[in-house]
């Protein structure tokens, strides 16, 4: 079984997307959500690394906080899914454990 590791601060003001990309093993599961769903929108200084992440790891990125932030689930980079909060659930009840990186 996988771990699922969420994210929530843009990776602008912390460096914990950093942090857990350096600890993701194969099989594991990223969610970006809250500010750090900014981490998943094309065009910045972190969108390379997110899409280089995605053909490693399974990347989501939850539509809700995306749009509480006025992203349009289309400015996503490639490979990187959007996930609505059953997803959220049912990824989580899938891993073995949820890392939370804050």
């Amino acid at each position: 079984m996988s771990t699922l590791h969420t994210v929530n601060k843009s990776p602008f003001e912390r460096s914990n997307l950093d942090a857990c990309l350096g600890r993701a093993l194969a099989g594991d599961m990223i969610l970006l959500m809250e500010d750090g769903v900014v981490a998943a929108i094309k065009g910045t200084a972190v969108s390379g690394r997110v899409e280089d992440a995605a053909k490693q790891f399974r990347v989501y990125v939850l539509g809700p906080d995306l749009a509480a932030r006025g992203f349009d689930p289309g400015a996503v980079v490639s490979g990187v899914q959007v996930a609505d909060y059953g997803t959220f659930v049912d990824l989580a009840a899938e891993a073995r454990t949820v890392n939370a990186w804050l």
